[in-house]
């Protein structure tokens, strides 16, 4: 028996959404991984809500991925409002699936490296790929990114400046807070993860524009 017009049609919806799903999962996965494993061990924050799990980790020994979802949550919830329940939905989903993966990975793996350096090169390269994952399905990484396009929204102000002095400015505190060194790191994992992701994307979309995780625009 053949199928209605509308059945087709809702089938056709239910394999998009399936197939965006288990992207923006196995995304999600990734770049938990490459927190859990190489980065959060060492204090690395890989952007500003990394960084207030770590800082929440130091102060009140809350465990690194309860606090990369409540900073993470935090920021979304305030800026749901400018940009819809729909895109807040899908980051919520990101920030849950990657909190839950650096728990599990923190547990349950550990890196073959003893270098920090190394760790930091691997997990920025990883990170690099979950996050590419995540913004071709058109999803924020994480709730502070959310934050500051509807802050750009609303102020009528370039996202990536926005999005600079947030990270800037969380991460400078858990450098003085836990290792000046911190600030190095952080920004070498930022240059590093933000290449891969806009290599991933010319490969992709050699015609098209890019933004990368800082927002900033590449042809």
């Amino acid at each position: 028996m053949r199928k209605s017009r509308p059945d087709l049609l809702n089938e056709l919806f239910l394999r998009r959404l399936l197939k965006r799903g288990s992207l923006i999962m196995t995304g999600s996965i990734i770049q938990g991984f490459a927190m859990g494993v190489y980065l959060f061990p060492h204090s690395i924050p890989s952007g500003g809500g990394a960084g207030l799990a770590v800082l929440l980790n130091y102060w009140l020994h809350t465990p690194i991925s309860i606090g990369l979802w409540l900073s993470n949550f935090f920021f979304l919830i305030s800026s749901v409002h400018y940009l819809g329940k729909v895109s807040a939905f899908g980051t919520i989903f990101t920030i849950t699936v990657t909190s839950v993966s650096v728990n599990v990975f923190q547990v349950y793996f550990i890196s073959p490296f003893s270098s920090v350096w190394i760790d930091l090169l691997v997990g920025s390269i990883i990170l690099g790929c979950g996050v590419s994952i995540l913004l071709k399905q058109r999803v924020s990484n994480g709730g502070i990114g959310f934050a500051a396009l509807a802050i750009a929204k609303y102020k009528k102000i370039e996202p990536a400046i926005i999005l600079f002095w947030m990270n800037g400015i969380i991460i400078i505190i858990t450098s003085y807070v836990i290792d000046w060194i911190i600030i190095i790191q952080a920004i070498i994992c930022q240059w590093i993860s933000t290449r891969i992701v806009s290599w991933l994307y010319s490969a992709s979309h050699p015609k098209k524009h890019v933004y990368t995780i800082a927002w900033r625009k590449k042809n």
